[in-house]
């Protein structure tokens, strides 16, 4: 299983550091602006996660693959930006697809520190919206997870629902897929059919 959270871990880095760049590419940025972006995209979230756990090490200083898939996505998103129709719509797509895997797999490494379940919970959160966050204030954008739609609670679903799964005794196999594939549900809806929650004062 191990070796199955690394994949997975490693796919979520490179999704968000495809996020980052693309976000670079909105800003016309050069292609240090595009890695530089990416980086911070695809492990700031797991930066601010690992130093709130006192981990023995930062997971991209122990395993430099982090950098080395920060760099080539965000090299690869250079070349094909131009390609694509909509920067947006894919960044708004990939930043899903990178939060829905973050919010699981950091409740899954809070886990396996002895953190309680909630604070498994919100490290989940945490770890799959503080990479999005950093990008977007640097670039000056609104922040993604400040947005209208939904964002937030699906992290939130996404975490608590492996904690939720991992208190019943079910299986990492079978609860990080669940949890992965609910967080996207929520959030891919959420785009798709602009889901919001209710805010004080509406009606």
């Amino acid at each position: 299983m191990y070796n199955v959270v690394y994949i997975i871990d490693l796919v979520a880095v490179a999704v968000f550091a495809i996020s980052g760049a693309l976000a670079a590419a909105e800003q016309k940025l050069d292609i240090l602006g595009y890695i530089l972006f990416g980086t911070i995209t695809g492990v700031g979230g797991g930066t601010a996660r690992d130093l709130l756990l006192d981990t023995d090490a930062i997971f991209w200083f122990a395993d430099t693959r982090y950098l080395w898939i920060c760099i080539s996505a965000s090299v690869a998103t250079w070349f094909l930006a131009p390609m694509l129709n909509s920067l947006h719509k894919v960044l708004l797509w990939a930043d899903a697809v990178g939060m829905s895997l973050f919010s699981v797999l950091g409740a899954v490494k809070a886990l396996q520190w002895g953190a309680p379940p909630i604070v498994a919970v919100g490290l989940g959160m945490m770890t799959a919206t503080f990479g999005s966050l950093i990008r977007d204030t640097l670039l000056n954008h609104k922040p993604v997870l400040l947005g209208p739609e939904i964002y937030v609670t699906a992290a939130l679903l996404g975490a608590a629902s492996y904690v939720l799964q991992q208190q019943f005794a079910l299986t990492a196999g079978v609860a990080m897929p669940v949890a992965i594939g609910l967080a996207f549900l929520l959030r891919g809806s959420a785009i798709l059919f602009d889901l919001r929650l209710p805010k004080y004062g509406d009606g």
